[in-house]
């Protein structure tokens, strides 16, 4: 896997998932264990940054949203979903009926059906200080955040009388709450004589700043006259609108919502909106909901996702591996690679015997070619059948004993048990499983006495953070078997040596490589 031929891909796949907080991480993971090949486009801006740890999610209390993130891409990536890291800036419709995601940067997606999980923007009142402490010691939600400050001085900032509504539940949670009438609500409304009936104390001001204490947390908010009113922590309800605007061009709209706070996209019973195959789920649909109810409601729409997937699929009489339409594409064009073999293979095979050998992941084959010509019998095999085209090709033209395998290595013994004498897999993307089929696969295919050679990148460079604004990632190499996977279950086998499990430099002056990167290299021989 690599980020540098071409400078931008254009990658193909069954759902873009628009968004990587909790409704689309959830989405993905049902779509992942449906089989279904998912990629989701996360710009790293969920609407809980701000804040350090999330509440009222059941196994997940008090975790650090980010932590809760990480979990979830993982669990993604060990069903072989991609986690881009990027941004969506526009999504048309193709003539086929198919989507047209374009990132930031120049990668695009092509995918049969979208799901946005973009989220909501919070709108804050214009004060002062509110934006410095959000989600801190200014809260918005008594269910998120609420009992940390129990017991607190408690001014609730009141801009709309939907404000009124969550003052009985701050009331509930500790007996020093002040309400301010900073606007928008007559200070003669019944709700409020109840409110000072049951204690809370009410004032009718507007502020214009949030004062912070020598700690840096709140200590008071002051008003346009100059009075000050002491404050452990500020409670207030911003107006919200949805991140819709790379769907513009779909014609995706949102309506009023029913607080009168701002807009929401509408959907139906499955999730799908007004525009066909387009869904949406979380708080860009209902702004009420936690984290908790966004991964459900995710999970929800994921599945919906997947019955339509597969009725259309049962329509046309078709059952797709996972990847293979995103390698067909890229393999449809000119070579992508210069057809030269890979420089690791040609060093590791100076010592082996020749017989039977299985290029896994063989694309347009450069290995299997190289490998024939030095005397091995020769199985490529790949998902993408116009990869092996290619090499069919070649091998017809120079006489060479290549047979074309179409198999995804993820299937059910795709490989001849016991029947090669050389396995070699080099930057094979094999999307990972959680019970690793993929390795057991090739490991079950190396004879008594064979030799496994399996190499990758290097993945740490691909890792590092990288600014939304400017670029998106075109792969994850996280979502696909890696070389220290495949070294993790040879150690815990029986009858394997390791022979060597390294990181090197990649050698030079062989497959191409427009940038210099380290391998990771497992050589292991099967004893049995």
């Amino acid at each position: 896997m690599s980020e540098h031929v071409p400078r931008t891909v254009e990658r193909h796949c069954d759902v873009a998932v628009i968004g990587g907080s909790a409704a689309g991480l959830a989405a993905a993971l049902q779509l992942g264990r449906q089989r279904r090949s998912v990629i989701v486009i996360d710009a790293g801006e969920p609407r809980n940054a701000p804040a350090a740890h999330m509440h009222g999610y059941l196994g997940h209390e008090g975790i650090d949203p980010s932590g809760y993130t990480t979990i979830g891409r993982e669990e993604v990536r060990s069903y072989g979903g991609e986690v881009l890291d990027g941004r969506a800036v526009d999504i048309t419709r193709l003539d086929d009926g198919r989507f047209r995601v374009e990132l930031v940067g120049g990668h695009a997606v092509i995918a049969r059906r979208v799901l946005a999980a973009t989220g909501l923007t919070d709108v804050l009142p214009d004060i002062d200080g509110l934006a410095e402490h959000w989600g801190d010691s200014v809260i918005h939600c008594p269910f998120c955040h609420g009992y940390e400050v129990r017991d607190q001085r408690i001014v609730q900032i009141v801009t709309h009388p939907m404000g009124l509504h969550t003052a009985p539940l701050f009331r509930q949670l500790t007996d020093q709450l002040t309400l301010v009438l900073h606007e928008g609500v007559d200070a003669s409304v019944p709700e409020l004589d109840t409110l000072r009936n049951a204690g809370v104390d009410i004032v009718d001001g507007s502020v214009r700043r949030v004062v912070a204490g020598a700690d840096g947390r709140v200590a008071a908010v002051e008003f346009d006259a100059g009075e000050r009113l002491v404050a452990d922590a500020v409670a207030v309800g911003g107006r919200f609108r949805p991140n819709i605007g790379a769907f513009e061009s779909l014609g995706l709209a949102s309506v009023e919502h029913v607080s009168g706070l701002g807009s929401a996209v509408e959907v139906g019973p499955t999730g799908e909106t007004d525009v066909p195959g387009l869904y949406a789920a979380g708080n860009v649909t209902d702004p009420s909901q936690q984290v908790l109810h966004a991964a459900a409601e995710g999970s929800r729409v994921g599945s919906m996702i997947s019955f339509s997937l597969a009725s259309d699929d049962v329509d046309a009489a078709l059952r797709p591996s996972a990847n293979e339409t995103d390698w067909d594409h890229r393999y449809s064009g000119d070579s992508m690679w210069s057809g030269n073999p890979n420089g690791t293979l040609v060093r590791e095979m100076t010592d082996i015997a020749r017989g039977r050998a299985l290029d896994v992941g063989a694309g347009e084959g450069g290995d299997a070619v190289w490998l024939a010509e030095q005397g091995w019998t020769v199985t490529a095999s790949d998902v993408s059948q116009r990869g092996l085209d290619q090499i069919a090709g070649v091998a017809a033209e120079r006489n060479l004993p290549i047979d074309c395998l179409h198999a995804d290595a993820n299937a059910r013994t795709p490989y001849d048990v016991a029947g090669y004498d050389l396995v070699t897999a080099h930057y094979a993307s094999i999307p990972r499983t959680r019970d690793g089929r993929g390795i057991e696969n090739m490991l079950a295919a190396v004879a008594p006495g064979g030799t496994l050679l399996v190499v990758g990148h290097d993945l740490e460079p691909m890792r590092h953070p990288i600014d939304t604004t400017q670029r998106s990632r075109g792969f994850d190499p996280d979502a696909y078997v890696r070389v220290d996977d495949v070294a993790a279950v040879v150690v815990e086998s029986s009858g394997w040596d390791v022979e060597v499990h390294e990181q090197r430099p990649r050698p030079p002056g062989h497959a191409a490589a427009s940038h210099h990167v380290d391998d990771i290299v497992l050589r292991a021989r099967r004893t049995t």
